[in-house]
């Protein structure tokens, strides 16, 4: 059963059973889309219903943050862990080169997803890349993308635009395209290819890696007003469910 967090179906699982809901997608055979939410998305999506309706339509929403699993805690729907786009990206990059799946990685600037591919293939033997490509397409190239994807067929697509933009782009493409499962994975190809250093496993651990990123990049200040915008939001959905307990 799904947690509903401020309008959001949340899948209620952990790292491991995230992949095992993937191995069964591929199973299938059917296209799927995993959105792997965090709280600076659902706060965008509480003012953007073609965002919200995206993440309603997906196959897999997973707690992607610190901020998410917090909310789901604080509205009486508590999900077990968090699930993020990069560490369920490590997993499956691991089990597909145990099962044989196919990869095809989309983002990130000129050479990043090629270098992600090519780190992926030294820490997982048996893994197996269909195709990369990099982010920035115009029209025309974008239409050639979606040939060359049909013809590897990839078992599974990551996609690198950022949220929601690779959001909005497994949706619109997920039925045209036929891979069992498009992910969007945000920065995740910066840090496998080593552009970029994740946070110390001790930031991850305590749900700091939001200040870490902060901190490294300060440009993303206004971004992060978010997050606490979420927070009031959440407190005062938490206060409504409470009151309307009271009057029942």
């Amino acid at each position: 059963m799904k947690s509903e967090i401020m309008g959001a179906l949340v899948d209620p699982v952990t790292l491991e059973e995230a992949v095992g809901k993937v191995e069964q997608f591929i199973a299938s055979g059917k296209p799927h889309h995993v959105v792997t939410l965090n709280a600076e998305i659902l706060y965008r999506a509480q003012r953007d219903p073609e965002l919200m309706k995206v993440i309603l339509e997906a196959d897999l929403v997973t707690p992607d943050g610190a901020g998410i699993v917090w909310a789901s805690k604080r509205l009486g729907c508590p999900v077990p862990e968090r699930v993020t786009g990069i560490d369920l990206m490590l997993a499956l990059a691991k089990r597909a080169g145990e099962k044989g799946w196919r990869l095809f990685l989309y983002g990130a600037a000129p050479g990043v997803a090629e270098e992600a591919a090519k780190k992926l293939k030294a820490k997982n033997s048996g893994i197996r890349i269909a195709g990369t490509s990099h982010g920035y397409l115009n029209s025309g190239e974008q239409k050639q993308l979606i040939e060359k994807i049909k013809e590897a067929e990839p078992h599974i697509l990551f996609v690198a635009l950022g949220a929601p933009k690779q959001e909005f782009w497994i949706n619109r493409n997920l039925e045209q395209l036929g891979v069992p499962v498009c992910m969007g994975v945000g920065g995740s190809f910066d840090v496998v290819a080593g552009k970029v250093r994740r946070a110390p496993v001790f930031m991850q651990r305590a749900g700091l890696e939001w200040l870490y990123r902060l901190i490294k990049e300060p440009r993303r200040f206004k971004r992060m007003l978010a997050l606490p915008a979420f927070a009031v939001a959440v407190l005062i959905e938490s206060m409504k469910q409470k009151m309307n307990k009271i009057s029942q």
